[in-house]
């Protein structure tokens, strides 16, 4: 491994008995760290979203039962709930009221990305598993 182990990730691996898993978990931390990059490109390049819900399904059975798991979680639950609300608010934008919505979710949108990407960088799950 290229660079100084990051301690939290080495705490967990040691937790969990694994020597191989402290790697695991770089790789995987760095790949959730991509995931929110796609979900925040998609602000400009919407496609860059239906990349990222597709690693996190794709990769979601490799972060089971580590601290990343919640991280996937909490980025397949934006996903979903800007597909709702984005859909409701372009309906309703003929009626005015989802220009508000429209504003409100890219505001939420945003600050679920900032959030996910602090925490990570943090070391931290975004909510108790």
């Amino acid at each position: 491994m290229n660079g100084p182990a990051d301690p939290r990730l080495a705490a967990e691996a040691h937790a969990a008995g694994d020597p191989g898993r402290e790697e695991r978990l770089s790789r995987d931390r760095s790949l959730t760290m991509w995931i929110y990059a796609f979900y925040g490109a998609a602000l400009v390049f919407g496609v860059s979203a239906i990349v990222a819900i597709i690693m996190n399904y794709i990769k979601r059975e490799d972060v089971r039962g580590s601290f990343l798991e919640s991280h996937f979680r909490w980025q397949i639950r934006t996903f979903w709930w800007t597909m709702l609300w984005g859909t409701i608010g372009g309906i309703t934008a003929l009626i005015l009221v989802g220009w508000l919505i429209l504003g409100v979710l890219f505001i939420w949108y945003v600050y679920r990305i900032v959030k996910g990407i602090l925490r990570l960088n943090d070391g931290r799950a975004m909510y108790a598993p």
